[in-house]
C-alpha cells in the first residue's frame, strides 16, 4: 500500500498514518526525518544536504527527491508506505511518479482529508484555552495566530497538489471532520476500492 496523506495542518494526517501504519506494518516517511536519516547515514545525498542545511539554506528539490528515491527503496517500504509532507509541490509530485516509476511502483491512493478551517482555528483555540486551564503551557507554534499563517502557506504551496491529483484521476476525499475512526474507515474503504480497481 502506497498512500499520500493531504490536507491541511491540523486535520489529523499525523495520527491517521500512525494508525495506518500499525495496521499494515509500512513505514510513515516524513521529510524530516528522511533528511534527518540521511545526514546520519552519510548517504552521498545526506552529505550534500547536510551542507546545505549546515549553511542555513533551504533543501533542493532535487535533494528531497532524491532522498525519497533513496528511502521507497529500503527494504521496510516492500509492503509499501505512506508519505508525510511530502510531495509539497507539484513539481515534487511530478517527481514522485518518476521515481516510483523507475522502481516499477505506483501510488495505491492519494487522500486528502477535507476539513473546515474555521473549525480547525476554533479547535485550536479550545486546545490552548485547554492546556492554560490545566495549568500547562502552550508550544509557541500551538496558537491560533501562528496557524492561520501556516494554512495560507499551505493553501498558496501545497493545496495545488489537490488540483494535480485529481486532474490524473488519483485524488480521493474523506470527510476529515468526522471523529478518528470515521475518518480511519473511510481510508480503508478508498483503499479496498483502489485495490479492487486495480
Amino acid at each position: 500500500m502506497r498512500l499520500i496523506l493531504l490536507g491541511p495542518p491540523g486535520a489529523g494526517k499525523g495520527t491517521q498514518a500512525k494508525i495506518l501504519t500499525e495496521k499494515y506494518g509500512i513505514p510513515q516517511l516524513s521529510t524530516g526525518d528522511m533528511l534527518r536519516a540521511a545526514v546520519k547515514a552519510g548517504t552521498e545525498v545526506g552529505l550534500r544536504a547536510k551542507s546545505v542545511m549546515d549553511s542555513g539554506g533551504l533543501v533542493s528539490d532535487e535533494i528531497v527527491n532524491a532522498i525519497v528515491a533513496d528511502r521507497v527503496g529500503e527494504p521496510d517500504c516492500s509492503k509499501g508506505f505512506i508519505l508525510d509532507g511530502y510531495p509539497r509541490t507539484v513539481p515534487q509530485a511530478k517527481a514522485l511518479t518518476e521515481i516510483l516509476a523507475e522502481k516499477d511502483l505506483a501510488l495505491d491512493a492519494v487522500v486528502e482529508l477535507k476539513v473546515d478551517e474555521a473549525a480547525l482555528i476554533k479547535r485550536i483555540e479550545t486546545r490552548v484555552a485547554e492546556t492554560i486551564a490545566a495549568g500547562g503551557t502552550v508550544r509557541a507554534d500551538d496558537n491560533p495566530e501562528s496557524f492561520k499563517k501556516r494554512l495560507v502557506e499551505y493553501r498558496e504551496k501545497t493545496a495545488p497538489l489537490s488540483s494535480y491529483y485529481a486532474g490524473i484521476g488519483e485524488l480521493k476525499m474523506v470527510d476529515g471532520m468526522a471523529d478518528m475512526s470515521a475518518v480511519t474507515a473511510q481510508i480503508e474503504d478508498v483503499l479496498k476500492e483502489t485495490a479492487s480497481a486495480g
